[in-house]
């Protein structure tokens, strides 16, 4: 990396971390389900409690094939008019790279049910806001009282912004607004002038990989269990009905060990994402996401074999590279 991209992405991670950062994340996957059955529904394909998800709520969850494998994530938003009514509509959110996935999945499932399929991907924008100034930004953007956004994980609300609809949802890292693709450069600018700066994925990935959230298509894949990659507290119920999946996950939650688990690597110098991890002469997966902190130095996430324990080094790709192995998030 030249040194003008590296003092750019420290100027980046700055403000990421003191101020208020924006992203444009229109490119992922999303998708509506309308009708009176939609919670029923798709209560009966995801890892997490629907019922009860009122308007203006929301959870994150996965939707697995019949041996408990992800085959994507979500997240899934309750919209309505009235808030302590069932929702007639859900927003879901995903990567891009399972989009068609959760797609064949409705489409498959939902014959018998009184919900249709709405595509949203290209009709809707998504722009992130991230930093410890993100719910100040938007209520300034929206004329807002903060405490309007001061809400659990995944809460939203429909905004207005010179009558054009805007609904601001509340992440682990700030604000996402989500509205009409045609209406981007309005939103772009009304942020910018609240105060929030532009910055690239790259640095908002190096965010993500300090806290230890994983991604999938990139930490996660169609071989990964949620409770490998410590996701049962974030989006599986233990409580609710049958599900696509469901019992290889309570298996593995109540009488088994994981395989795997998510880990933190800090690594002795700065390796590519797929290069192979071994303890010894044992074989314990490959780097997922890959990234230089400006306040860590190299680090990564990765699924490893359970036999890599926090403290040990392991060996990273063939060039003599290694990695401690820590616990998330990296601190």
């Amino acid at each position: 990396m030249a040194a003008t991209d590296t003092t750019a992405l420290v100027a980046e991670y700055a403000t990421l971390t003191e101020r208020c950062g924006l992203m444009d994340r229109s490119e992922r996957g999303k998708l509506a389900l309308t009708g009176m059955g939609v919670v029923e529904f798709l209560n009966g394909q995801v890892t997490n409690e629907l019922v009860g998800l009122n308007p203006g709520k929301g959870c994150y969850a996965a939707f697995l094939t019949h041996k408990g494998k992800m085959l994507g994530d979500l997240r899934i938003l309750a919209v309505g008019e009235d808030p302590r009514a069932e929702p007639t509509e859900l927003l879901l959110d995903t990567e891009r790279s399972a989009l068609q996935a959760l797609f064949d999945m409705i489409r498959r499932f939902k014959v018998g049910y009184q919900v249709e399929l709405h595509k949203r991907t290209l009709e809707c924008s998504l722009l992130s806001l991230v930093g410890p100034d993100a719910m100040q930004v938007a209520a300034r953007a929206f004329a807002l009282d903060p405490p309007a956004l001061a809400e659990p994980e995944d809460s939203h609300l429909l905004a207005q912004l010179d009558h054009r609809p805007v609904r601001l949802i509340r992440t682990d890292t700030g604000v996402d607004a989500l509205f009409d693709s045609t209406e981007i450069a309005v939103v772009r600018a009304a942020l910018e002038a609240a105060g929030a700066v532009e910055v690239s994925e790259a640095a908002a990935e190096i965010v993500r990989v300090e806290r230890g959230r994983p991604r999938y298509g990139i930490d996660l894949d169609e071989t990964t269990i949620p409770q490998e990659a410590g996701l049962n507290e974030r989006m599986v119920s233990f409580t609710k009905g049958c599900y696509v999946g469901q019992e290889t996950v309570a298996r593995l939650h109540y009488k088994g060990k994981p395989n795997r688990h998510l880990r933190g690597l800090r690594l002795s110098e700065p390796t590519e994402p797929g290069a192979p991890l071994a303890l010894g002469e044992r074989p314990l997966g490959s780097l997922g996401s890959s990234v230089i902190s400006p306040t860590l130095g190299p680090i990564a996430l990765a699924l490893v074999r359970r036999e890599a324990e926090p403290g040990d080094t392991v060996a990273v790709g063939e060039q003599g590279a290694s990695a401690v192995v820590v616990e998330l998030p990296f601190q």
